[in-house]
């Protein structure tokens, strides 16, 4: 069986204030896939989570997925989706039984007992049964299976140990997870918004299955085997993720039981190429004026001196002259000092809230840093927040009760 590999779309996602829909990134991508199907005639086409950059997207970015699923449908290609961090389950499981008459398959919100979305497609070896594992935490998976846990990895294996998996056929799953090699984790990427060391699962609690279709880490590679895979992002989402593998789908084929998964790469060239220079003034201003380009997304952090009206008016008039788009303009030379400490502009705002706050927690603290339960607590605030408008429902209740159980316990009740 051959199947295409995706994760974290975030389509409706915004970069330096730039909507990448309305720019034409995300729909030009979009398109590009659809024709890359058509050449290497996938029987089904995996998206593991992400779908939306937020849990309440906007009209454009439902409307590009549906356009995808269309072409997909139009196509005959069979659809497998499970819900990431940034999406509500609920809202992509909408319609879900309506949908599958069209072979487009969704995860399910996770409840008693703890039951996965499960589609079986066949093909000249047999049945290959997919398993949609939506984005979950331990309270979550807890409260399904009736158990109290504790932690990420023993949440995952609970729950997949509670699944009617038949090992001597052909297992695939779609999951969104952070999953790590003896606790190892890749570099992330600037958009990712994951707190360094919550959330893990080791690589062997997916053992049984015969491929791992991963998203929620923004770069692809393997995870401890060639079978347990990140697709990433298909677009850089950040400046710091031009440093990543080239992105693409992965085009996997998948033999009988028991022979080696073939997986390749298949690079879908970005509208807007990012490109992020850094350096001394007078290097880079000499070298982008004898460098050929145009259409970029562009990043200059100079490293020599602080940024002046006139340095600024230089670069916007370069890039605009080339039709490209001077997203970030910064300096990383030292503008404070404070016991031996640089503080940069840039190194602030290369940080995520949630790390910033573990930053100044610390800070606070004596150098204590956040235990792995608050660290836990940290995380799922985090997910709740996503996307959410705080004065509506459910966004403050939910973190409100974060709040008063974090109170309680610093209280000592």
């Amino acid at each position: 069986m051959r199947f295409l590999h995706l994760a974290d779309l975030h389509l409706g996602k915004s970069i330096y204030g730039r909507s990448m829909v309305l720019k034409g990134d995300q729909p030009d991508w979009v398109d590009r896939f659809l024709e890359l199907t058509d050449q290497t005639k996938p029987q089904a086409v995996l998206i593991a989570g992400d779908v939306y950059d937020r849990s309440a997207p906007s009209a454009e970015a439902v409307e590009l997925f549906s356009r995808m699923l269309t072409g997909l449908a139009d196509r005959g290609i069979s659809v497998l989706v499970t819900a990431g961090n940034h999406d509500s389950a609920q809202r992509l499981a909408f319609l879900r039984d309506l949908l599958e008459k069209q072979d487009l398959h969704f995860s399910v919100p996770l409840t008693a007992p703890g039951k996965l979305a499960k589609v079986t497609l066949q093909d000249a070896c047999g049945p290959v049964n997919f398993w949609l594992m939506p984005y979950v935490f331990p309270a979550l998976v807890g409260e399904a299976l009736g158990e109290e846990l504790h932690s990420y990895e023993e949440a995952v294996r609970k729950l997949l140990a509670a699944q009617e998996l038949d090992p001597t056929q052909r297992n695939v799953i779609l999951a969104h997870q952070n999953v790590t090699v003896n606790g190892q984790e890749s570099p992330r990427g600037g958009s990712e918004t994951m707190v360094g060391g919550v959330g893990q699962v080791d690589y062997t609690a997916f053992d049984a299955f015969d491929y791992v279709a991963l998203g929620h880490i923004h770069a692809g590679y393997a995870v401890g085997r060639p079978e347990v895979r990140y697709a990433g992002s298909p677009l850089c989402y950040h400046f710091n993720e031009t440093r990543q593998p080239p992105k693409g789908p992965v085009l996997v084929e998948l033999g009988a039981k028991g022979t080696p998964v073939r997986t390749e790469v298949l690079q879908i060239p970005p509208l807007h190429p990012m490109t992020a220079l850094e350096g001394a003034y007078e290097d880079l201003r000499d070298r982008e004026l004898a460098r050929d380009s145009s259409g970029e997304y562009v990043s200059v952090v100079l490293t020599d001196r602080r940024i002046t009206p006139e340095i600024s008016d230089f670069f916007h008039s370069l890039y605009e002259s080339r039709g490209s788009d001077l997203m970030y303009l910064d300096s990383s030379y030292r503008i404070a000092a404070a016991e031996g400490d640089e503080l940069t502009v840039s190194k602030v705002r290369e940080k995520t809230l949630p790390e910033l706050f573990s930053e100044f927690y610390a800070s606070q603290r004596g150098g204590i840093d956040l235990s792995e339960e608050e660290q836990a607590l940290l995380q799922e605030a985090a997910f709740l927040m996503e996307g959410e408008d705080l004065q509506k429902e459910p966004g403050e209740k939910a973190i409100q009760a974060l709040l008063r159980q974090a109170l309680r316990k610093e209280a000592g009740k």
